[in-house]
């Protein structure tokens, strides 16, 4: 359970979290263009829980990700 919270807590870190903010504005942005592509030029009103979960899991991921190299990284020193 110890590694979990330390799992968070790097991903919370303020240089995890800005990196994944980053990662989630650009891939969210081209995913919220693929999905709701058609909603977005046209005057259909937008799914805002699609919208959200299209920056919510590039950010989860790459939190994850960066998260998980950094406990990898420290347990090889």
């Amino acid at each position: 359970m110890g590694s979990f919270f330390q799992l968070l807590q790097l991903a919370c870190s303020p240089r995890i979290a800005l990196s994944a903010l980053r990662v989630s504005i650009v891939v969210g942005t081209a995913l919220n263009l693929i999905n709701q592509g058609d909603v977005i030029w046209t005057e259909n009103p937008i799914d805002w829980f699609r919208l959200c979960l299209n920056y919510l899991t590039p950010y989860c991921v790459a939190s994850y990700s960066a998260a998980k190299n950094e406990i990898t990284r420290r347990n090889n020193e």
